[in-house]
């Protein structure tokens, strides 16, 4: 009498990704990714504070240059989503967070204290992460920012008009 034997399950098969996106794909591994927003956003700490600062933090202190090449090394994680396939919507707030960094950081001094708050990176890191882990949810929080960036957007587009109107109209009525 032959003995019945289970059938044998399989994991199912991985598509195999070659070249260029499976040295990026390595690269920009969730540990690396991580490491590096702690490099970036967290890595000393002030003594005898929860205050932790990182590279970011401490380049963005020179004048001009800081803020910029903090901004490139930040934009390592946007690219990097984009290259593990995180949506636009999320790709447009991550490079908001980091627009809001690099500009504000851009002030002196009260800039920096903000870049060092904000922490672009460990927020994107957190979006990538979120929108890996849940690929196809968006939250009505994303297209909530995403409308009221569009609506900021047109006021700022807008204001010259305006301003421009109002001067026509104020020289018109002063004839």
């Amino acid at each position: 009498m032959q003995e019945r034997s289970e059938p044998e399950i399989l994991p199912p098969a991985r598509r195999r990704v070659w070249g260029w996106r499976r040295r990026a794909q390595d690269l920009f591994s969730d540990v690396n990714l991580d490491l590096l927003a702690h490099v970036l956003d967290d890595l000393f700490r002030i003594p005898g504070t929860p205050i932790r600062l990182g590279l970011d933090g401490l380049i963005g202190l020179i004048p001009g240059l800081g803020d910029v090449l903090g901004g490139l090394a930040s934009s390592i994680l946007i690219f990097a989503a984009w290259i593990r396939g995180v949506p636009y919507v999320t790709l447009v707030r991550m490079m908001v967070n980091l627009g809001v960094s690099v500009v504000i950081g851009a002030v002196p001094l009260l800039g920096d204290v903000f870049d060092i708050a904000w922490k672009a990176n460990r927020r994107n890191y957190a979006l990538m992460v979120r929108h890996l882990r849940q690929p196809h949810r968006h939250t009505w929080k994303d297209y909530a920012f995403l409308l009221c960036l569009a609506l900021a957007v047109l006021a700022i587009l807008a204001a010259p008009v305006v301003v421009v109107v109002l001067i026509v109209l104020w020289l018109i009525h002063r004839l």
